[in-house]
């Protein structure tokens, strides 16, 4: 089965780097009912960022909302699945090279049996022609 590519939308919040931050907003998106399509947090500037896709960015917004989470614009990035195989992302990362379109981000995981899931950023320039490139 070939590989589904889609844009999806993420916002990202800060929060402090300390214990329990990351349980604090997940558990009060979990208690608002908000499903994820993916989650990524990583340290910077002494704070961790966490990007979250939600599957529903109304019920979102209101839970962020009402747990009092400063977030981003949205912004673009893809969510990529399919069959997990040895050089599964090869094709992909070949077609926006040769488009002359830079990946500034990557993330991948096997999902279960036979599975993967990535997540790729581009610059926000290059998000129309990545998704063209992409056909998305």
């Amino acid at each position: 089965m070939p590989d589904t590519i889609r844009r999806v939308e993420y916002y990202y919040v800060t929060a402090p780097d300390k214990p329990g931050e990351g349980a604090r907003i997940f558990s009060a998106l979990r208690d608002a009912g908000v499903n994820l399509l993916a989650a990524h947090a990583f340290p910077t500037a002494r704070k961790s960022q966490i990007d979250v896709v939600p599957a529903d960015t109304v019920a979102f917004l209101s839970a962020a909302k009402n747990a009092g989470l400063k977030l981003s614009k949205p912004k673009a990035m893809f969510l990529i699945e399919g069959d997990d195989r040895v050089g599964a992302l090869t094709s992909t990362l070949s077609r926006l090279g040769t488009a002359g379109i830079n990946v500034t981000a990557l993330t991948a995981v096997r999902t279960g049996t036979g599975r993967f899931g990535a997540l790729l950023w581009v610059n926000a320039k290059d998000v129309r022609k990545a998704a063209e490139t992409l056909g998305v």
